[in-house]
């Protein structure tokens, strides 16, 4: 069994249980990266300079105010919740390798403040001060209080369930919706050739997060496999509500962030885009779609297709460079 289980010795990787897991660890070491690798020169010339809208300019800040705060909520999530309750040896190797890129991405916003000279109480002050990135994070943090309680325990089908609630928390939804509005914000403005070094370390960002989804979609799947009496049609209807909400809230964010149209990007785009992402996400849990919307971003597609041959929504990308030698 995958979680909490007292045969298991977490000591002994050896013999491997879950393959699929201990690909994902190689996937990330193939993937290794640092901030540093990517030059910041032009970034802070185009910032100090009158490059950028004061649209464009408040669609960085968000973003780099969401993302700084999600990244630290999602290691904690890994080190406080979930490490205590996954047994499996290779899953919590796999575990520890996420918060280590975890902490690349807090160690990236470091980075982009210091390059633009941004003020940190500001930019690491937004989820407490822009109710829209306050909602996402809150909604996150709930789904996850259960079992952070000291008196939580894996005994009953209600228990795995409270279990499930997080990691669909983070990884579908935190990892796999909201982070999708700010991924095309942030690469659509590359694509102009605007902050292209923030946006080529956003990439980077993306291109960990899809690892970590698609690990936590299988770690989530696996769970329902054995534990085959917690994922009744009541629950998937519960999951796929969440999903939904989740949704709504990140269009709200995007509408926020991005209120008028920006280099051909507009509000209603990135709703619809959110709509397009959480079909997916919801497929991937083998729920049906709830809206049906096309991609009106098709460009997002090619920049999450890291090997040029596969859709990175609909499989699992298998082939892998280090990101010092990826050329974008």
């Amino acid at each position: 069994m995958i979680l909490n289980d007292d045969k298991t010795d977490p000591n002994k990787i050896l013999p491997i249980e879950y393959d699929w897991a201990r690909e994902y660890y190689r996937a990330g070491v193939n993937n290794n990266w640092v901030p540093e690798e990517i030059p910041m020169g032009e970034d802070a010339n185009q910032w100090n300079g009158d490059a950028l809208t004061d649209a464009e300019r408040q669609l960085v800040e968000w973003n780099l105010g969401f993302f700084s705060t999600a990244e630290s909520l999602t290691a904690n999530n890994i080190v406080l919740a979930l490490y205590e309750y996954v047994t499996s040896p290779e899953c919590r190797q796999y575990l520890l390798r996420q918060a280590y890129e975890e902490a690349i991405h807090t160690d990236t916003f470091i980075y982009c403040c210091d390059s633009l000279g941004l003020d940190p109480d500001y930019v690491y002050g937004m989820y407490e001060e822009v109710p829209s990135i306050e909602e996402k994070d809150a909604y996150v943090v709930d789904l996850t209080e259960d079992i952070l309680d000291d008196d939580f325990e894996l005994r009953t089908d209600a228990d795995v369930r409270s279990f499930l609630r997080d990691l669909v928390g983070f990884y579908v939804i935190m990892e796999g919706i909201f982070f999708y509005a700010g991924f095309a914000m942030m690469l659509g403005l590359k694509r102009q050739n605007k902050m292209v070094g923030i946006g080529q370390q956003f990439e980077y960002i993306m291109r960990d997060e899809s690892v970590h989804l698609a690990f936590g979609v299988d770690l989530i799947n696996t769970v329902r496999e054995e534990h085959p009496g917690v994922w009744t049609d009541e629950f998937g209807a519960e999951i796929a509500a969440l999903i939904e909400e989740a949704v709504e809230l990140e269009q709200l964010y995007a509408r926020e962030a991005c209120p008028d149209e920006i280099l051909g990007m507009g509000p209603e785009q990135f709703a619809e885009y959110v709509e397009y992402v959480a079909d997916r996400r919801l497929r991937q849990l083998d729920l049906p779609a709830s809206y049906g919307t096309d991609n009106p971003f098709p460009w997002m597609s090619e920049a999450t297709d890291l090997n040029k041959e596969k859709n990175f929504f609909e499989t699992q990308v298998t082939e892998y460079r280090s990101g010092g030698s990826l050329d974008w």
